[in-house]
């Protein structure tokens, strides 16, 4: 894709993804009255790391069509300092969080949707705002690897990274639970204590996996586009 259209459809995704936000925040549902407000569902956290992570890569845009032909050596360090965040929070947070979501909650929401999305829900949330959290992420993070090369970090640094965003998130789960006495997905009521650490531990290897999935397809759609390009720089420094 040329670089215009695709500095078009990522600002569209990132308005979209704040008009979202927006509509969410504005609806009074009980939960949002409670401890922890909307922090409490990862949806929510999702709906805010890919509207970061959009916002990053239309400034990063920008800051590429500014500094384009210029030898400002200052701003080409500030571009590549844009670029490595954009490509860190891609692999780390947009893609296995994002791609998490839209999975975990489609399969449960298909096997009993009471575990996860309660019919009471419906009289809050109409369905094109439940689309826009938990179904449109897939495609615009699918794009977003299509259209643009990530650099990953080393599999051991994204792993832990990963690991790390999973536990924080268990214990902050765990502890609105010890504050409110309430578990914030209606799954866990159903479950005994052994059988929460198994579904924890499953939670994270299954965020790592997307890790690995998004390194993988990335180097797939990636590998010999980049190659071509690493033996052109070489072949015209040598020239």
């Amino acid at each position: 894709m040329a670089l215009i259209p695709c500095q078009v459809l990522r600002a569209a995704i990132l308005l979209s993804y704040l008009s979202v936000l927006c509509h969410y925040k504005a609806i009074e549902m009980p939960a949002h009255q409670t401890y922890g407000g909307s922090w409490k569902f990862l949806t929510f956290i999702n709906l805010v790391i890919q509207a970061v992570f959009f916002g990053i890569c239309v400034l990063t845009d920008l800051s590429s069509l500014l500094t384009k032909g210029s030898e400002n050596q200052e701003q080409e360090r500030q571009l590549k300092k844009l670029i490595s965040l954009r490509d860190w929070m891609m692999s780390v947070l947009a893609f296995p969080i994002g791609i998490f979501v839209v999975t975990m909650f489609w399969a449960i929401y298909l096997y009993d949707r009471e575990l996860v999305y309660p019919k009471l829900l419906d009289n809050f949330i109409p369905p094109w705002l439940n689309h826009g959290m938990h179904t449109t992420v897939l495609p615009f993070i699918l794009i977003e690897m299509r259209t643009t090369y990530h650099q990953y970090p080393s599999r051991v640094g994204g792993i832990t990274t990963v690991c790390m965003f999973s536990l924080c998130y268990i214990l902050w789960v765990c502890w609105v639970h010890h504050v409110t006495g309430v578990w914030v997905y209606p799954l866990l009521e159903h479950i005994n204590p052994g059988a929460k650490i198994i579904f924890f531990l499953i939670v994270t290897i299954i965020l790592n996996l997307y890790y690995i999935l998004g390194e993988k397809l990335n180097s797939y759609l990636w590998g010999s586009e980049k190659c071509i390009m690493e033996s052109r720089e070489k072949r015209s420094k040598t020239d």
